[in-house]
């Protein structure tokens, strides 16, 4: 009785972990970067803010070269905006 429990009570927490990821996807929500991640874009920005606001923006997000995109692609990073909601 005590294993049916048990294993009742872990598919729920499963499945409440499962469903809270989803939400947070569907709300645009990522996960946090890694080390290597925070490094590359603080290179990115340092080399592509041209307004010095500490964030890129769409424009200079568009700005930034193929080979630059392709490091952030390989590095799991979005490149110019992807998967990012529309700055109102």
């Amino acid at each position: 009785m005590k294993k049916i429990l048990s294993l009742a009570l872990g598919l729920v927490l499963a499945g409440a972990v499962v469903s809270h990821a989803a939400e947070d996807e569907k709300k645009g929500k990522r996960a946090p970067l890694t080390e290597e991640q925070q490094k590359l874009m603080k290179e990115m920005v340092a080399k592509y803010d041209e307004n010095k606001d500490g964030r890129l923006s769409a424009e200079e997000r568009a700005k930034i070269s193929k080979e630059d995109k392709e490091k952030m692609d390989k590095a799991g990073i979005p490149a110019a905006g992807k998967g990012k909601k529309k700055a109102e």
